[in-house]
């Protein structure tokens, strides 16, 4: 019985909304990052094949270089969200422990209502840094949509010459001409190729994992910011128990003396 208190006990200090906040996170980063930097690869593959694209010698910066930079980037994002998972799950178990064991061996503290707080506000921001990046993933997207749609349409209509030119994407500059047509082998060629439907599909799961880590952001501002308001409360009612505790001994003490002194008149 003893054993089955002790497992009840820990299983009740599990904080399980930021736990499912925290697997969410990790989930919509891993998508996020790896089909990401999949997806930036076969970009390249595709603009090296078949729009025959090269890099440019030199420090000039080409989309080739801006593919580089975006890879880097995704490094670093996988990195730091693993370390902010964990730091917010920990925030969680002492929030939860604060919560439930007020005089226990942990206290609550002003500093831990500044760090809960610091918490909502950095979460708030990252929040608003995961739209900008969702938004950011829906433009290749969008521009392999209208590749696919290309394909597309090419094979139901007959004879249709269609053409979809580099420089309308901002992917080159406009006096670099990169434009690719049904009636070339190398568009058919893509077309038919895997290659295609693969970044295409790795790019829109891409997109889910960032809107997965918009939808885990928003589940840390409601958790965080129900722990900081219980929080709170429980300061308040910390303080209203220390007062209460030391009213009721002074009037102890206060009624003690009296006794002793009616005692001592009385002898």
């Amino acid at each position: 019985m003893g054993c089955f208190e002790c497992c009840i006990k820990c299983l009740g200090g599990i904080p399980y909304a930021s736990l499912i906040a925290t697997i969410l996170l990790y989930a919509g980063v891993a998508l996020f990052c790896g089909c990401g930097h999949e997806a930036l690869s076969g970009t390249v593959n595709i603009l090296q094949t078949y729009f025959e694209m090269a890099r440019t010698a030199g420090d000039a910066l080409d989309v080739f270089t801006m593919i580089d930079i975006f890879k880097y980037v995704i490094y670093g994002i996988a990195a730091a969200f693993f370390v902010y998972g964990i730091l917010l799950m920990v925030e969680g178990f002492f929030t939860t422990g604060a919560i439930k064991d007020l005089y226990g061996d942990f206290k609550i503290t002003t500093c831990g209502r500044c760090v809960s707080a610091w918490f909502i506000m950095l979460t708030y921001l990252f929040m608003l840094a995961w739209l900008g990046v969702t938004a950011f993933t829906s433009l290749p997207v969008y521009m392999y949509f209208n590749l696919w749609t290309i394909c597309r349409n090419t094979t139901l209509v007959e004879g249709a010459n269609l053409c979809l030119d580099l420089r309308q994407f901002g992917i080159v500059t406009i006096g670099e001409e990169k434009k690719i047509c049904t009636v070339s082998e190398n568009f058919l060629r893509m077309c038919e190729s895997t290659e295609l439907n693969m970044t295409f599909h790795l790019f829109i799961v891409a997109l889910a994992g960032a809107g997965a880590a918009v939808i885990a952001m928003v589940h840390y501002l409601m958790v965080l910011s129900a722990n900081w308001a219980y929080v709170k409360d429980a300061c308040r009612m910390q303080k209203y128990e220390d007062i209460k505790s030391k009213e009721e001994q002074e009037l102890h003490d206060i009624h003690s003396t009296r006794s002793k002194e009616r005692l001592n008149a009385y002898t």
